[in-house]
């Protein structure tokens, strides 16, 4: 990142400090110009999320929730070519009026720059995403904190969101303005539209921390439109399945065997297995214990990597674990840490798992602009 590049970041920083204001002023800016063009209630997300793409210092997957949303959000408002510089002017006029001490002409130009290039990756995106709803927004009606540094929430959207067992969902906090990371629901879609997210807090994540740390029932986030295909069961499939999940990626493999109870499929055979470190960490145990109780055809396995009480079948990384009850056959789904994703692909191959059989979540470029995962 260069100089200029940094000293617009800080300006976004100062900017978003005073988030609800700076949003207020910048939708009072574009009903000036424009009456009606931009919603009041979609004001808030639209700038905090545009002034946070133009000015970077996102991590790739950020990056890439931001983009998803924001490509909606364009097609969403209907912009096009001809609203690009009005849309840009508000926003740098915005910036210009909560940071008087930072702006200058030199800042300016950098804006431009940056703001140019980011609009018109968002009208190419907004061109191949469907046409979802940008954001919904969503309050909290439960919070669990079953083990240190996770919780379980769940959240109702003001709208259903339509979304399949498998896919991730972006979430943004009113902490972190701007801020979009990826959480895939841990159920099947309820009858309520209620949404259960497991979260991990993060050595300096923003998003994931808030979460964990500072979210009670009644609080407000936002929910982005669900993407991915990854970790979908095929709608034709009655292939048995071995599920795969490390720490909190036990949330979308969840969501898989809440879908097959739906579809009862008879003889179909699930076998979910969960890497944890130590027992202490198997923070879905209860549920775990609800699900067996209930199907008979499902056999959850845990894989304790660090607890020297476990059994002699039980200690091992979850991979390691899990390769001893592949069949022929089966389908074969992995969610967890990065580390561990990025290195189930050999390993099962390795193992003489299929191609074709191998399913992984969607994932991201190092350069931060984000594949991103189909509808």
């Amino acid at each position: 990142m260069s100089a200029d590049d940094q000293d617009l970041l800080t300006a976004w920083a100062a900017t978003v400090h005073q988030a609800d204001a700076a949003a207020d002023y910048f939708w009072h800016l574009m009903e000036e110009c424009r009456p009606g063009m931009i919603p009041r209630d979609d004001a808030d997300p639209l700038f905090a999320g545009l002034g946070r793409l133009v000015s970077g210092g996102d991590d790739a997957a950020g990056r890439a929730a931001l983009l998803a949303v924001l490509g909606r959000a364009y097609r969403q408002l209907r912009l096009f070519a001809p609203h690009h510089p009005l849309l840009g002017e508000a926003m740098a006029a915005t910036l210009a009026h909560h940071t008087p001490e930072l702006w200058t002409p030199k800042l300016a130009v950098t804006w431009e720059r940056l703001y140019g290039a980011t609009i018109r990756m968002l009208s190419q995106v907004a061109r191949r995403i469907a046409g979802d709803p940008a954001w919904v927004p969503a309050e909290v009606v439960d919070c669990d904190r079953p083990a240190d540094g996770i919780a379980i929430l769940t959240v109702r959207p003001q709208r259903r969101l339509s979304f399949r067992p498998g896919q991730a969902v972006p979430v943004s906090v009113p902490q972190h303005p701007g801020r979009w990371r990826w959480y895939a629901p841990a159920n099947a879609p309820r009858l309520d539209d209620t949404i259960e997210i497991h979260v991990r807090a993060v050595p300096g994540g923003s998003v994931s921390n808030a979460l964990v740390q500072a979210t009670r029932p009644g609080q407000s986030l936002w929910l982005g439109a669900p993407y991915g295909s990854g970790l979908l069961l095929a709608p034709d499939s009655t292939a048995d399945l071995l599920l795969i999940a490390g720490g909190t990626g036990l949330a979308p493999l969840r969501a898989l065997v809440e879908q097959v109870a739906a579809e009862g499929v008879d003889g179909r055979r699930v076998t979910l297995v969960v890497g944890v470190r130590t027992f202490i960490e198997l923070y879905d145990a209860t549920n775990l214990d609800k699900l067996q109780c209930a199907h008979d055809w499902l056999t959850p396995v845990v894989a304790f990597s660090h607890d020297p009480t476990a059994e002699p079948g039980e200690v091992g990384d979850a991979l390691s674990i899990a390769l001893p009850h592949h069949r022929p056959g089966q389908k074969v789904y992995v969610c967890g840490p990065p580390a561990m994703t990025r290195g189930a692909l050999l390993r099962l191959l390795a193992a003489g798992v299929p191609a074709d059989r191998i399913h992984l979540p969607d994932e991201y470029d190092s350069a931060g602009h984000g594949h991103l995962p189909q509808p």
